[in-house]
């Protein structure tokens, strides 16, 4: 649910998705410890994810994040279900043997599955932690046997694996989207609406998009980014989204429906936009998410911006309040506002509720 519609929170490099909330939760007795648990639980999926997908890059060998999602999802679930050490070694064995996923996910058209591909990750983990639990066992060194993770997918950086300590959580290192789309794309997106009022009424003959290689190589090189045909191509098109952005102002769910992924005004402009890998850039990812826009109109105008740290980044957070009505956007005909009120209320006094108001979060009716 968190990850369908691609405008969740992501790592510190998107070499992978860290939208993975273990899909695990066991009561346990004196709410103090369970509400402990709860949170550390989170941390531990939060951690192990992102800092794998920082030590070796899966994207580099055409593997997929999600990879990744079932071993940090198989650790926070194992975690609620308080597995002792060796109970978790043979929980991520269990993950990691059977869910190494490609990254054919994410390439070219994007169907359905992709908004899928982490859901059913973290599925394949809880169910690791379960069979751990309930005493089976898993294929030892997962990660540095000879037939391991490390040497299938060439990801020597694991082996060299340090977790955070001292307050230094990549809970903390994760960004929030302001807007519906690919990650790499919303500091472009930030440039064309600031750039837009200095543009309003004129005929735009170009779009220039200098930008780094991971935002090259996932959402602005292919040809079927430049004619989406799924609402699921198009939040992973540069080219799409920047469009969106000079033509409406804005970009919102709405943005990806059927009939705007053939309006002629929109493609036109996708049509006059080039997204060129600088070097430069590249210097600056992944602390940042650069993007350099330059546009010029048809009577010689011609305007440029560079953002490397886009709204919801760690070092451009969104208020507690952009939160918020992000979350009541999305909540708006699904569930009541009443409801979505009162879940925002529980969730930030989340530390100081009892097991029953825990238990209400889950409990809650859609319209």
């Amino acid at each position: 649910m968190v990850r369908y519609l691609d405008f969740r929170h992501v790592s510190v490099t998107e070499r992978a998705s860290s939208g993975q909330h273990p899909g695990s939760r066991r009561r346990r007795t004196g709410w103090r410890q369970s509400q402990q648990d709860c949170l550390l639980a989170i941390v531990i999926a939060y951690e192990i994810q992102c800092r794998m997908c920082d030590a070796a890059s899966l994207r580099a060998g055409g593997w997929d994040h999600v990879t990744y999602g079932a071993l940090s999802s198989a650790m926070g679930a194992g975690k609620l279900w308080d597995l002792d050490a060796d109970k978790l070694e043979h929980a991520l064995g269990l993950a990691g043997v059977c869910n190494i996923t490609t990254r054919q996910t994410r390439t070219g058209q994007i169907s359905d599955w992709k908004a899928c591909a982490f859901a059913n990750a973290a599925r394949n983990g809880v169910f690791a932690a379960d069979l751990a639990r309930r005493g089976l066992t898993g294929p030892f060194e997962i990660f540095e046997g000879p037939k391991g993770l490390i040497k299938q997918l060439n990801l020597g950086g694991l082996e060299n694996l340090k977790l955070g300590s001292s307050g230094d959580f990549m809970i903390d290192k994760t960004y929030i989207k302001f807007w519906p789309a690919e990650y790499h794309s919303q500091s472009a997106i930030d440039a064309c609406l600031q750039l837009r009022p200095q543009v309003a009424g004129k005929t735009i003959e170009k779009i220039h998009i200098g930008s780094f290689e991971a935002a090259v190589s996932i959402i602005g090189s292919e040809p079927e980014k430049l004619r989406p045909t799924s609402r699921e191509t198009a939040d992973h098109s540069m080219f799409y989204c920047c469009a969106a952005a000079l033509v409406d102002g804005d970009v919102t769910l709405a943005t990806f429906d059927d009939e705007r992924l053939t309006d002629a005004k929109l493609l036109d402009l996708v049509d006059r936009t080039e997204i060129v890998e600088d070097p430069e850039l590249n210097k600056g990812y992944p602390k940042g998410i650069p993007n350099d826009v330059t546009i010029t109109c048809a009577d010689g105008t011609k305007v440029n911006k560079r953002v490397d740290f886009p709204r919801g980044h760690a070092e451009n957070p969104m208020t507690d309040d952009e939160v918020f009505a992000k979350f009541m956007r999305l909540a708006d005909g699904v569930i009541a506002k009443a409801t979505a009120e009162k879940l925002i209320d529980r969730v930030m006094r989340f530390d100081t509720l009892d097991s029953k108001g825990v238990a209400e979060l889950f409990q809650f009716e859609v319209l």
